[in-house]
């Protein structure tokens, strides 16, 4: 504290009874402020910038302490704002996976309902970028799901995984897996309702 540029300790300033609130955290800092009736701002000047840098403020204990509690209840509502918006986000998902899995079977009526499941899913996993969280994806569009569906069988049904570790380059190793691609999808599609399985392979391998 300087008085006529003379330099004086807190307790010489009427300030030895505040305790030191180091800076980083805007909001016990202001508030820390509001509730002390007394608060000075804690300055160091810093010779290599030539300048006072902020390191902090001093502010009564009891005016600390209440700020404490004020952000304590903060962060207690933040928690509860936040599971309420986990669960309300987790049902919102259970509903979408319901709707991709039924779509799935409804396009594929032969595809085993826990591997419909299994693909709905894995296509649907917020934050994924799968194709299930693709604005197609999302409304549940035809080409989204077959895509999910083709993905899905290309890396479990055959061995195309296998190919692309032994160097085979994925356009190639697509190829060579077409046709035990195209084959489950055909017992899937037991009541052959849409298009040609052939389409929808192409399909699935344009969109990646």
């Amino acid at each position: 504290m300087l008085e006529e540029g003379a330099p004086r300790c807190l307790d010489c300033a009427d300030l030895g009874h505040l305790v030191f609130l180091p800076s980083g955290d805007t909001a016990l800092t202001r508030r820390s402020r509001e509730e002390s009736a007394l608060s000075a701002v804690v300055v160091r000047f810093n010779r290599r910038k030539g300048r006072y840098e902020r390191q902090g403020v001093l502010v009564e204990e009891a005016g600390l302490a209440r700020a404490e509690a004020r952000c304590l209840a903060d962060a207690e509502a933040r928690r509860r704002r936040r599971v309420r918006d986990a669960a309300r986000r987790a049902a919102q998902d259970l509903r979408f996976t319901d709707a991709f899995a039924a779509e799935i079977r409804r396009l594929f009526p032969g595809c085993p309902a826990g591997r419909a499941r299994s693909i709905a899913e894995h296509a649907s996993v917020r934050g994924s970028g799968r194709v299930g969280r693709s604005a197609a994806g999302r409304a549940l569009s035809e080409r989204a799901v077959i895509s999910a569906v083709v993905a899905s069988v290309r890396h479990v049904d055959t061995p195309y995984d296998q190919l692309l570790m032994n160097g085979v380059a994925r356009q190639e190793a697509r190829r060579r897996i077409a046709g035990v691609v195209e084959a489950v999808l055909a017992g899937w599609r037991a009541s052959g309702v849409g298009v040609e399985v052939g389409v929808e392979v192409g399909a699935a391998e344009a969109a990646g």
